[in-house]
């Protein structure tokens, strides 16, 4: 395996605002989190490992599996969903689809990131798994993959059951997987539209995130609400290149719920910002292929390497190792080779995949006997 060790030194000279040492950024909230979206570092938590119900931010899971089944082809924006009687039933938020009433995906996919509907999230179960339980199956599997230790699923919607659960520091994560497939930021981001639109059900939404209304810089990402878990809200906004994540759950109310993350995102906004350190789709160097066509390939990054600096620290020690696997021909471009290890001062932050650039091809008899007359020889051929 090979390994490159590179340091970088990061010194900030940034205006700051500066808080108190105890912070109670979410004190209505039985608990909280607040994460910077690239590295995944946490900048405030409270009680963030309790089991709570999650409400109606259980459909960021719901989404997250849709959102993969539309981008490995499985499903696509235009596919045409016929709506089952048990979809149309299903109470709390809706978008009151009747039974058999035919819809395309994204006006579904719409109805969930606006109007967080049952229904609508009912039928996207129903078409990607054939029922909802084999649904909550793959959002369980997909739990686990996450590696979520607090989170159980019971139903793709969010509506009270025995355990039925998530944690503030769980639904971050999830949240974080969802937020790479930005295409769900343009439907998370709108405050109202409309279903069924030239039609004499024409359906007016609003969306349940007052927020994206209000604050230009946030554009998603889901409410919930029951009985049981109280006011619920993931939050996501941008400012200045740094997306910041936010959950507050167990709310009295909604202005509760509402202050709670604005103080987070504010303390989060002003007191953070990010530094790009290694772009992606930059070459890292190049890499034997063993018995390629061509001997060497060029490696890169899938994600850009980003460091989350806090404003009042000014400098930093930050090295990153790549480590490459023993590559054998034929590779194909966006291969997984290996592994970039991102260090602060020797303590482990986060890893990203290394791919190739290109494709190689596996090398004829004669080119590899050819070099394999140079080694011997030592000589160039």
């Amino acid at each position: 395996m090979r390994k490159i060790w590179i340091f970088i030194f990061l010194i900030l000279f940034i205006p700051i605002r500066v808080y108190g040492e105890e912070l109670n950024l979410a004190e209505n909230a039985k608990s909280a989190i607040l994460i910077e979206a690239s590295t995944g570092e946490v900048m405030y938590q409270k009680n963030a490992n309790e089991r709570l119900a999650p409400a109606s931010m259980t459909k960021i899971m719901s989404l997250i599996l849709i959102m993969e089944n539309i981008e490995n082809g499985n499903l696509k924006w235009n596919d045409i969903v016929v709506v089952s009687k048990n979809a149309s039933s299903m109470g709390g938020s809706q978008i009151f689809l009747e039974t058999n009433e035919m819809m395309m995906v994204e006006d579904l996919v719409k109805g969930i990131c606006i109007a967080s509907g049952n229904d609508a999230t009912v039928a996207l179960a129903e078409k990607i798994a054939g029922t909802e339980k084999a649904f909550v199956k793959l959002m369980n599997d997909k739990a686990k993959s996450l590696g979520l230790r607090n989170t159980n699923f019971m139903n793709s919607t969010g509506l009270d059951a025995e355990g039925h659960y998530s944690s503030a520091y769980d639904m971050s994560i999830m949240a974080r997987e969802l937020v790479r497939h930005e295409k769900i930021l343009e439907f998370s981001s709108i405050y109202e539209d409309y279903l069924r639109k030239n039609t004499a059900k024409k359906f007016w939404l609003v969306n349940t995130n007052k927020l994206v209304k209000f604050y230009s810089y946030i554009d998603g990402l889901k409410t919930g609400y029951t009985g049981n878990a109280g006011y619920c809200l993931t939050a996501t906004g941008m400012k200045n290149d740094m997306r910041l994540i936010s959950v507050v759950m167990g709310e009295e109310n909604t202005d509760n719920r509402t202050t709670d993350t604005l103080a987070m995102l504010d303390y989060g906004f002003n007191m953070y910002s990010i530094n790009k350190v290694v772009n992606k789709d930059k070459s890292l160097g190049n890499v034997r292929v063993n018995l390629g066509d061509i001997e060497n390939v060029d490696i890169m990054l899938e994600e850009d390497i980003t460091i989350l600096n806090n404003n009042q620290k000014g400098k930093k020690n930050i090295t990153y190792e790549i480590n490459t696997n023993n590559i054998n021909a034929p590779v194909k471009k966006g291969d997984v080779v290996g592994k970039l290890d991102v260090y602060e001062e020797g303590r482990y932050l986060y890893s990203r995949d290394i791919t190739v650039m290109n494709d190689i091809e596996k090398a004829n008899i004669f080119k590899v006997f050819i070099r394999n007359l140079r080694d011997i020889m030592g000589v160039k051929v």
